[in-house]
């Protein structure tokens, strides 16, 4: 928009007067954004939010919070173990936990499924899997297919 002296003067009374930039922007027929924008190059006087405005007149005036000493600080528990100790009935502390460590050079097995999910027969592969893979090299080459050899397959 193209600012002339009549649009700021007009945009100065409406502001003055106390309309919304919504407002002032349907009377001047432009954006809400564009009124926002120039009253603040012009260093109009900002408002009050409507919404602190409508929230301090309906409600009561809140207290001032008063602080506590701080505690020191207590190591906490990841979030699922968290909610565990919530939901857990307060009858008998728990046995101590053995810490067993994972073992670094476990052989990792295939995740490829084989047959139907739901029935009996359904397993995975279980051989053991190429390193960095979730499969093992037959299952890999299978599911890691490089994008010219797709294409190939597809003429």
């Amino acid at each position: 928009m193209d600012w002339t002296a009549e649009a700021i003067d007009q945009l100065r009374s409406l502001w003055a007067e106390g309309h919304s930039t919504a407002e002032i922007g349907r009377r001047m027929g432009i954006s809400k954004n564009a009124v926002v924008g120039k009253a603040h190059r012009l260093n109009l006087p900002a408002r009050p939010s409507p919404i602190r405005r409508e929230a301090e007149g309906n409600a009561a005036p809140r207290p001032a919070p008063t602080r506590r000493p701080a505690a020191p600080p207590q190591p906490r528990e990841p979030a699922p173990l968290r909610r565990l100790a919530q939901s857990a009935p307060a009858a008998a502390p728990p046995p101590a936990a053995v810490v067993r460590p994972f073992p670094r050079a476990a052989t990792r097995s295939c995740c490829w499924p084989l047959g139907e999910p739901g029935t009996p027969d359904f397993r995975f592969c279980a051989a053991e899997a190429v390193n960095g893979k979730p499969y093992c090299a037959e299952h890999a080459s299978v599911a890691y297919v490089r994008v010219r050899d797709r294409r190939e397959d597809a003429a």
